[in-house]
């Protein structure tokens, strides 16, 4: 059998080569998967991909022709894979549905903390011999009012941190989470978000519904001077909103681990090439701005659930066993 590897740094090859197996002749790649790469699929009964690797009708009905069954996902969200696509051209797709919730959680919690104590700031200031404290003013969280939107895994372990802090923990999801009442946390509108949070986590899935749900509509009803963190998905803002929105001080704050666009940037060194991106520079110039690149999943434990998932999928699919991790239309992950 012939497996192709996508969008693969060392790291991840380390530890792939752990759990997979050795008949499966593991082809590892890190360029992209799009149609100028494509080629290399040929003849891959399995093909394993990341996330912002293009996995669209035209890519899927290529991918068909050459032999593949099984798009194995090394993330949990599903948001670039034409599902119906796969469905009618009988290509399966799995995912790691959780691969370290607490990794994420923790992630946004860093955000929130070094964006509040200017913790970004205070470093480069040091090594410069500035001891000056002025405009490095924070807030206490204790008594805070938190908004999480998503009751996953992730959202939930965020609000327990939180809890902990002091925080007040509001959460929106489509759904009734019965554990969020249990860890207690309330569970409210998304209106109530808007208008009584200090911060504001988004840890919700990219469907249509949630498209560029923070725009310039919904920045607006929030209070002045809010803190947003997006370790989820980028296109859950709307990049020119969250400009505007930080020019009026509206927002006060802005943690982006993820961005709309960042399929051309993040994962790779640009520091000797002029990023063409002019809303992504903008971004950079606000000093209330920290930006990471999609890395909040990025630890030991999530690296090595990601392989060992991805293995038990693939072999599933090879045993002709039932794919617990199946993603079909409808099924998006929370």
């Amino acid at each position: 059998m012939k497996t192709v590897v996508y969008s693969t740094k060392i790291y991840d090859r380390q530890a792939l080569c752990r759990t997979f197996e050795p008949e499966w002749n593991p082809l590892y790649l890190e360029v992209p998967l799009d149609l100028n790469t494509i080629a290399y699929a040929e003849g891959a009964e399995v093909v394993s991909a990341f996330v912002n690797d293009r996995l669209d009708l035209k890519v899927l009905e290529k991918l068909a022709e050459g032999g593949t069954k099984l798009i194995a996902l090394r993330c949990a969200g599903v948001n670039h894979v034409d599902l119906k696509a796969a469905r009618l051209l009988g290509i399966q797709v799995v995912n790691v549905p959780a691969y370290s919730p607490y990794a994420v959680a923790e992630h946004a919690i860093g955000m929130m903390l070094a964006l509040n104590r200017k913790l970004y700031r205070a470093y480069n200031r040091v090594r410069e011999g500035n001891f000056s404290l002025n405009g490095m003013l924070g807030f206490d969280m204790h008594g805070k009012t938190v908004g999480i939107i998503g009751a996953g895994k992730i959202g939930r372990i965020a609000g327990q941190i939180l809890k902990a802090f002091g925080c007040r923990v509001l959460v929106y999801d489509p759904y009734e989470c019965e554990t969020c009442k249990e860890l207690g946390l309330e569970q409210v509108e998304l209106d109530t978000i808007w208008s009584e949070s200090h911060i504001i986590s988004l840890h919700c899935p990219l469907t249509p519904e949630t498209t560029h749900m923070i725009n310039a509509v919904t920045i607006d009803k929030m209070k002045k001077g809010v803190m947003l963190i997006n370790t989820g998905r980028g296109a859950l803002a709307e990049t020119q909103a969250l400009i505007d929105g930080l020019k009026s001080k509206q927002i006060g704050y802005l943690g982006m681990d993820v961005y709309e666009k960042e399929g051309t940037l993040f994962f790779e060194d640009h520091s000797c090439e002029i990023i063409e991106d002019d809303q992504f520079e903008r971004l950079l110039t606000f000093p209330n701005v920290l930006v990471t690149g999609h890395q909040a999943y990025f630890t030991e434990e999530a690296l090595s659930h990601i392989a060992e998932t991805t293995t038990e999928n693939i072999r599933a699919f090879m045993g002709g066993e039932l794919l617990v991790n199946e993603v079909k239309i409808g099924e998006e992950p929370k």
